[in-house]
C-alpha cells in the first residue's frame, strides 16, 4: 500500500535519514522505533507531508506522492495524527472532529459531515463529551480526539505520531486496543513511538532506525531478538547470551546464579561479609 525508497534528508551537512526503504502492506499495523536521534520523526514528517526529502521516493498504491503536503495527503487517503495534540481549543470536540469531515476525502455538507463526525466520535470512545470544549479534555481524551478528527478525513492509511506519549499504563493499553480496532475495520496504521513495549503488543511488522539508518525489520519476536537492535539500545549483549532469560530474583540472587555468572564472565560472586568489611 505504501512503499517508501531510498528516502533521505539532510539539514545543512547533516544526513538526519539516509537510504531508507521498507513497504507497509495494507492491513497492517507497521510500526518503527529507534533511540533517541535514530531519525524516527524525520521519517514519519516526510511520509506525513511535513519535510520534503531530499532524495528518494514515497509511492501510494503505486501512485508518487514524495514531498506532498499534508492537506493534498487528505485527499489521496493518508492522515496523521500529532505528537504533540493540536486541538482547536475553543470549539466543542464535535465541531473539531467536524473539521476533519469537512475537509476530507468525502466533503460533503454540514450534516453529512456531523454525521461522519459523530460516527468518528463513538469509534474512539468520545460520543459522551461531543458538547464538552476541547481544552477542557484529559491529555488521554486530547489523544483520541486527534485519532478521531483523522479518522473523520476516511483515510485508508493513518498515520500515528507517538500517539501514547504521555498517558498512564491502562490508557495507553486502551489506545492499543483501539489502533487493533481501527486495522481490523479496513485502516492501515503506520506508527511511530518511544514506548519499545506499546509498538511490539500492538504492530504486525516493525522497522528500526539508528543513525538515520535502517538497522532491522521484522516482527516484533525478531525484532526483540535482534542482536543488533539488542546492541543499539542497550550496548553489546554479553558473550553467550541467546536471547533468553538467564535468571530472575533479588540482586544477592542474580548476582551468586551460577548461570549468570557463566553468562557474564567477567562477573564473579560478591565476597561473603566479615568482620572487617565497611558496613
Amino acid at each position: 500500500m505504501l512503499e517508501v525508497r531510498n528516502l533521505t534528508k539532510f539539514f545543512g551537512g547533516l544526513a538526519a535519514v539516509r537510504d531508507v526503504s521498507f513497504e507497509v502492506r495494507r492491513g497492517q499495523i507497521f510500526g518503527f522505533i529507534g533511540p533517541n536521534g535514530a531519525g524516527k520523526t524525520t521519517l514519519f514528517n516526510m511520509i506525513a507531508g511535513t519535510y520534503k526529502p531530499t532524495s528518494g521516493q514515497v509511492l501510494s498504491c503505486g501512485r508518487n506522492i514524495t514531498g506532498y503536503p499534508s492537506f493534498r495527503l487528505v485527499h489521496e487517503g493518508i492522515a496523521r495524527t500529532h505528537q504533540v495534540v493540536r486541538p482547536f481549543r475553543a470549539m466543542t470536540v464535535l465541531d473539531n472532529v467536524r473539521v476533519g469531515a469537512h475537509f476530507g476525502r468525502q466533503g460533503g455538507d454540514h450534516k453529512s459531515a456531523a454525521d461522519r463526525a459523530m460516527d468518528a466520535l463513538r469509534e474512539v470512545g468520545l460520543h459522551h463529551l461531543t458538547d464538552s470544549s476541547a481544552h477542557v479534555l484529559s491529555v488521554g481524551n486530547q489523544k483520541k480526539l486527534e485519532v478521531a478528527r483523522a479518522l473523520a478525513t476516511d483515510p485508508e492509511l493513518l498515520l500515528c505520531d507517538e500517539i501514547c506519549g504521555g498517558l498512564t499504563r491502562a490508557e495507553t493499553d486502551a489506545m492499543l486496543d483501539l489502533l487493533r480496532q481501527i486495522r481490523d475495520r479496513g485502516t492501515t496504521i503506520m506508527y511511530v513511538e518511544h514506548d519499545v513495549r506499546a509498538i511490539t503488543a500492538v504492530c504486525d511488522r516493525i522497522l528500526v532506525l539508528n543513525y538515520g539508518k535502517k538497522l532491522s525489520e521484522g516482527t516484533p519476536n525478531e525484532i526483540q531478538l535482534d542482536p543488533a537492535v539488542i546492541e543499539a539500545y542497550l550496548g553489546a549483549a554479553p558473550k553467550g547470551w541467546n536471547g533468553k532469560e538467564v535468571s530472575e530474583g533479588t540482586p544477592e540472587k542474580v548476582q551468586n546464579d551460577p548461570a549468570d555468572i557463566e553468562t557474564y564472565p567477567g562477573a564473579s560472586a560478591p565476597r561473603a561479609k566479615t568482620g572487617t568489611d565497611d558496613e
